[in-house]
């Protein structure tokens, strides 16, 4: 089954070190304000998540949130998430350790995107 959200190696041993210093922590795909569209990383309780915000999965243990709006556009592809050098998102904790964590993607193949659609109708009718 695809995974909407992933990380590279690199960036699951840097949230294995957040984790360490800091806690439970959770990301959020940031919509492109203040911080471009950047995952950001907060410790777990210091980002109210709202009900326009959907769990796109976990990473590295930690859940992973993208609004409703920006889902829309994403829907479609498989996020990544990656590490590279440099400052990032300003309130987001990896930029301490002097990388920041960025989104990459890769369209969902047409057998994924009906495996996915398939298991969210099943997770409606569920509720």
């Amino acid at each position: 089954m695809a995974e909407r959200v992933t990380a590279t190696e690199s960036a699951l041993a840097l949230i294995e070190t957040l984790q360490t210093r800091h806690g439970p922590i959770l990301f959020h795909q940031s919509g492109g304000c203040c911080d471009g569209s950047s995952p950001m990383c907060y410790p777990e309780g210091d980002l109210l998540i709202g009900s326009q915000d959907l769990l796109l999965g976990q990473i590295g243990g930690s859940p992973f949130y993208i609004h409703k709006k920006q889902y829309e556009y994403w829907k479609h592809t498989q996020l990544i998430i990656d590490v590279t050098d440099g400052r990032g998102g300003m309130f987001s904790l990896e930029g301490a350790e002097g990388v920041r964590f960025l989104s990459r993607s890769r369209p969902f193949t047409s057998e994924e995107i009906h495996e996915l659609e398939a298991e969210t109708e099943a997770g409606r009718r569920q509720q």
